[in-house]
C-alpha cells in the first residue's frame, strides 16, 4: 500500500474492512479473527479513531508481535505486514480456512466493530462455509420403530438399489444414512410419508397463473412426499400445464412438450438436491402463459460462484445427492445446469435464464409458441378447500394486513432477517411494501429486534412480541381469504 492509498483509507474512516488503532497490540488478535472469518480488511496501527496519523514507534518488534498473534489463532492466520511511513499496515487477505478462532473464541465483522460471535451465528456460520451438512445431522422426530415401516422400506430399497437380502439397519449404516442408531435429515427426507413433519418447509408449493404475472391463480398444488416421488410429481405437474404439439406421423400420434421433460426434471432435482433446508422457505413453482419458474431457497453453496455453474460440483446436501445418485435420479455429477442448457439448445428453445443471490436460486425457461397444441390454462383442476383461489401464496403485495399475518406466521418458528422473511414469502427481494410493514410491525410493538442496541445491524433478525403472538392466534383466520 502506497502513503497516497493509505491516504485514501484513512479519510474513507473505519468500515467494514477498516480498523485504525492509536498504538500498541491490545485485542489486535480479536479483530484479525474477525477480519479473517469475513473478506478481510486492513488494521492501521498509528492512526487515531478520528482518522488522525499519530504514528507508532519500534515497527520491528510490533511486526513480531503481529505475527506471534496471527499465528496463535486457530488456525493461523495469514497476514501481510508494511511500514508507511509512521503508521504499521496490517493486510488480513482472505482467507481460506474459516472459521477461525482466537484464544477459544470465533469473532466476525459487524459494520465497523468486531464481535464475539454466539452459539447460534456460529452454527449458522459453519453451514455457510459449508463446513457442516443438515442433511447428514441426526433426525430426532424420525422413529425408526414407527416410521420406517415394511411398506417405507420396500419403495426405498428398491429404488435405491439394494439387495433383498440385507438387513435395513445394515444397508442404512452402509449408506451413512443412519448415524449412531439415529436416522439422518437427509434418510428422513427419503423415507418420509409426509416430509413435513421431519423439516416443515421441505414441501414443494406449484402454481399456474392467467397471464404473465401473479394477479390470478388459476391452479395451486402442494406436495409434499419423501422426496424422490415429489420430483415425479412436481415434473407431472408441470407438463399437464405446458402446451403439447401433436405429432401425426404414420397413423401414430406423437406428443412433444413444448419444454424439454428431462431439462424441467434436471432442474426440479437441482432445486430439492442443492437447497437449504433450515430456512422456512420451501421450494416453489410458478407457471406463466411466458415461462416456468422454479426458486429454491439458499444461493450457491459456499465455494461456488454463477461462473462456475455446470464446470463444478458443491452439494449443499452431499448425502442427500449421493443417494439420489445411487437412485439413479442424478445422472452425472457436477453436469446439471450445463445438461439443462444443452438439452434446451438441442430441443430447439432459448436456453433458461438463472438468478442466484445470497438467500435463493431460480431457473427461468420461457415458454416458446409451437403448432397445434392444447391449451394448458383451459383445464385448471380443482383449489383445495384449504388454500383458495383470490390470491396466491407468493403473491403478499396486494393485502398489507394479510401480509402482517403472514410475516408473524413465518416468525412463529424463530428469529428470521429480512431477506428471510422476504424468501419465506416467496419474494425475490425485500420488497418497499415488506419494509413498510416490518416497520409498522415494530411501531406496533408485534414484532421486535434480536439486536434492539443496534437496530442497522448486518445480523439483525426479527422475532415475535407476546402482542404478536396473540395477532397470530386471534388475527389468523380473519385473514386468510386473502393469502
Amino acid at each position: 500500500m502506497k502513503q497516497m492509498n493509505l491516504n485514501d483509507r484513512i479519510l474513507l474512516g473505519e468500515g467494514y474492512t477498516t480498523e485504525f488503532k492509536q498504538a500498541g497490540t491490545s485485542g489486535l488478535g480479536r479483530e484479525i479473527c474477525a477480519f479473517a472469518n469475513a473478506s478481510g480488511g486492513v488494521i492501521l496501527i498509528g492512526v487515531g479513531d478520528d482518522g488522525r496519523i499519530i504514528g507508532v514507534n519500534n515497527h520491528n518488534g510490533l511486526k513480531s508481535e503481529v505475527q506471534n498473534i496471527a499465528r496463535s489463532s486457530d488456525p493461523p492466520i495469514a497476514v501481510e505486514i508494511e511500514s508507511i511511513g509512521e503508521v504499521l499496515c496490517i493486510t488480513i487477505p482472505t482467507q481460506n480456512s474459516k472459521p477461525y478462532s482466537f484464544a477459544g473464541k470465533f469473532y466476525i465483522r459487524e459494520g465497523a466493530s468486531s464481535m464475539q460471535m454466539s452459539r447460534s451465528e456460529i452454527r449458522d456460520f459453519f453451514y455457510l462455509e459449508g463446513l457442516i451438512h443438515f442433511d447428514e445431522s441426526p433426525c430426532r422426530k424420525f422413529s425408526m420403530e414407527n416410521d420406517l415401516t415394511d411398506d417405507v422400506w420396500t419403495a426405498f430399497q428398491k429404488r435405491a438399489r439394494i439387495p433383498t437380502d440385507m438387513a435395513p439397519f445394515a444397508a442404512l449404516e452402509n449408506l451413512h444414512l443412519i448415524h449412531e442408531g439415529q436416522m439422518t435429515h437427509a434418510g428422513a427426507w427419503l423415507m418420509a410419508r409426509d416430509i413435513r413433519k421431519f423439516t416443515p418447509s421441505a414441501d414443494v408449493a406449484c402454481a399456474l397463473f392467467m397471464g404473465t404475472d401473479k394477479v390470478r391463480i388459476l391452479d395451486r398444488r402442494n406436495y409434499n412426499s419423501d422426496i424422490y416421488s415429489m420430483i415425479n410429481d412436481v415434473v407431472a405437474y408441470i407438463l399437464s400445464k405446458i402446451n403439447i404439439e401433436y405429432i401425426i406421423r404414420h397413423v401414430k400420434r406423437e406428443e412433444k412438450p413444448e419444454l424439454p421433460e428431462e431439462a424441467l426434471r434436471e432442474a426440479v432435482v437441482n432445486a430439492l438436491a442443492h437447497r437449504d433446508y433450515r430456512t422456512t422457505a420451501n421450494v416453489q413453482v410458478y407457471i406463466f402463459s411466458d415461462r416456468v419458474e422454479i426458486v429454491s431457497p439458499g444461493g450457491l453453496p459456499a465455494g461456488m460462484s454463477k461462473e462456475n455453474l455446470g464446470t463444478r460440483s458443491v452439494p449443499r446436501n452431499p448425502l442427500l445427492f449421493a443417494t439420489l445418485y445411487r437412485m439413479k435420479v442424478v445422472e452425472h455429477i457436477g453436469s446439471g445446469i450445463r445438461r439443462i442448457q444443452q438439452l434446451c439448445r438441442e430441443y430447439g428453445i432459448g436456453e433458461p435464464k438463472i438468478d442466484t443471490s445470497e438467500h435463493w436460486f431460480s431457473i427461468t425457461f420461457p415458454r416458446s409458441g409451437m403448432g397445434y397444441r392444447r391449451d394448458a390454462q383451459s383445464q385448471p383442476e380443482s383449489q383445495p378447500e384449504s388454500q383458495p383461489e383470490s390470491q396466491p401464496e407468493s403473491q403478499p403485495e396486494s393485502q398489507p394486513d394479510s401480509l402482517a399475518l403472514r410475516i408473524a406466521r413465518l416468525l412463529q418458528s424463530g428469529p428470521l432477517a429480512k431477506s428471510e422473511i422476504s424468501t419465506g414469502l416467496g419474494q425475490k427481494g425485500v420488497s418497499g411494501q415488506l419494509n413498510h410493514v416490518i416497520r409498522m410491525l415494530l411501531h406496533e410493538e408485534l414484532i421486535e429486534y434480536t439486536i434492539p442496541e443496534k437496530p442497522t445491524s448486518r445480523l439483525q433478525k426479527y422475532r415475535l412480541t407476546n402482542k404478536g403472538e396473540i395477532l397470530l392466534k386471534y388475527g389468523d383466520g380473519e385473514s386468510t381469504t386473502h393469502d
